[in-house]
């Protein structure tokens, strides 16, 4: 474990265009949300902040057992960036190297693939996922340039990754990240490959 980095697990949405939480399918019988949290803490970071918000009261049971700060996100539904505002202000001015940020709806997520992407920001610097053709989650951000990053509503990472100090970041490819679960045609992809449980699946 390392002080240097903190890990951000954002799973407040509320799956609308899925029609059912997304965080309670599963990978070998663990729920996704889970799973996240598991892989998290599981990079080295000295401490794992998990984004709630829809149903954020059926969800907490799925964290019990891990070491983990739940950061409640009353106005999910403005989008990712509302999400990041809220951990941005819990981590206040705490001082850390970089902040993991990763979300659970990317169920290929191996724990390989994090610390390729600490690896490639280990200068000092940041580093995205590269997939689909754009920069996106998982990604490791350098304090200094989370610290000076402005979140709301939908404005998350992927526009930062854009412009500003963010655009220059390295990136690590991962074209099996490309496919995050969004609608049932994603949940069947996903399960054909064999990176979700089918219904009938592990318990």
């Amino acid at each position: 474990m390392s002080d240097d980095v903190v890990a951000v697990v954002l799973a407040a949405g509320g799956s609308q265009r899925l029609g059912y939480s997304k965080q309670l399918l599963r990978r070998n019988g663990e729920t996704l949300l889970r799973r996240a949290a598991r892989l998290a803490g599981n990079s080295g970071a000295g401490r794992v902040l998990v984004a709630l918000g829809a149903q954020a009261t059926q969800l907490r049971p799925q964290l019990q057992g891990l070491a983990v700060d739940v950061i409640e996100v009353p106005e999910w539904q403005q989008g990712l960036g509302a999400s990041l505002a809220r951990v941005q202000s819990a981590l206040g001015q705490a001082q850390h190297r970089h902040v993991l940020v990763l979300g659970c709806d990317q169920p290929a997520l191996a724990s390989a693939h994090l610390q390729q992407l600490l690896d490639a920001a280990r200068d000092g610097g940041s580093a995205f996922s590269a997939y689909a053709g754009v920069r996106g989650l998982p990604a490791v951000i350098a304090w200094a340039s989370w610290s000076q990053a402005r979140f709301g509503g939908d404005q998350g990472l992927r526009a930062a990754a854009r412009e500003g100090p963010l655009q220059d970041s390295a990136h690590v490819t991962a074209p099996e990240l490309a496919l995050d679960l969004d609608t049932p045609a994603d949940v069947a992809a996903a399960i054909s490959l064999g990176w979700l449980d089918s219904p009938d699946g592990p318990d």
